[in-house]
């Protein structure tokens, strides 16, 4: 590869890294900002977006993978080393949520283009591990739930789902959703309210 095309490449990636930047703070200012306003935000014409995404929804979408790809890496990390269930469920749902509030606008307006499904699909990797943390703390008691592990799993996904419906409708501040969101996924797997709050509570003064 020659000294101008690997400087050609950089240059583009450099583009398309400022576009999904600018992209995000513009869709989460305005979730019905245009091409040509993520353009002009981004210092480019609106032919070099066209030229990395071939649609707004595409764009969108883009944004979406990089979100959950930062959800993952979060739980990856919270998880690291700790081996009671509760406790990873809790320092998972609190990373995570740390994640997902940047993004949950753009969750909300992903849903009218990528489709609830296509999220879905998205996630199905970070679910299965949450299946694996769920199904460990099932089998050793920690955890007390009617649901195996794959349904658990998919009920603390929605109710994730629906705390940030909840901020984003003004029922809920974004400050005290993590920590309750985290409560009420644990005592969906049975775990007792005290125990679950008092949990959450020292895993955030942790962090």
């Amino acid at each position: 590869m020659t000294a101008m095309t690997t400087g050609s490449t950089s240059r583009a990636d450099a583009n398309r890294r400022r576009i999904l930047d600018v992209a995000l703070a513009e869709l989460l200012r305005d979730p019905d900002a245009s091409m040509d306003q993520i353009a002009r935000a981004a210092g480019v014409v609106r032919r070099t977006v066209y030229g990395h995404f071939p649609s707004r929804e595409a764009l969108i979408s883009t944004l979406i993978d990089g979100a959950v790809e930062a959800l993952a890496d979060a739980d990856g990390h919270a998880r690291d080393t700790v081996t009671d269930p509760a406790e990873a469920v809790a320092r998972s749902v609190l990373a995570i949520w740390a994640v997902a509030d940047r993004y949950r606008l753009l969750v909300a307006l992903a849903q009218r283009t990528v489709t609830v499904q296509g999220i879905r699909e998205r996630l199905a990797p970070l679910r299965e591990t949450k299946i694996r943390v769920l199904r460990q703390g099932l089998d050793s008691g920690v955890f007390s739930s009617p649901l195996p592990a794959a349904a658990l799993a998919y009920v603390h996904e929605q109710m994730l789902f629906a705390v940030m419906e909840a901020v984003n409708d003004g029922l809920l501040t974004a400050e005290e959703a993590g920590r309750s969101a985290t409560v009420a996924v644990l005592t969906a797997a049975g775990v007792p309210a005290s125990l679950a709050t008092s949990l959450v509570a020292r895993v955030s003064e942790e962090s």
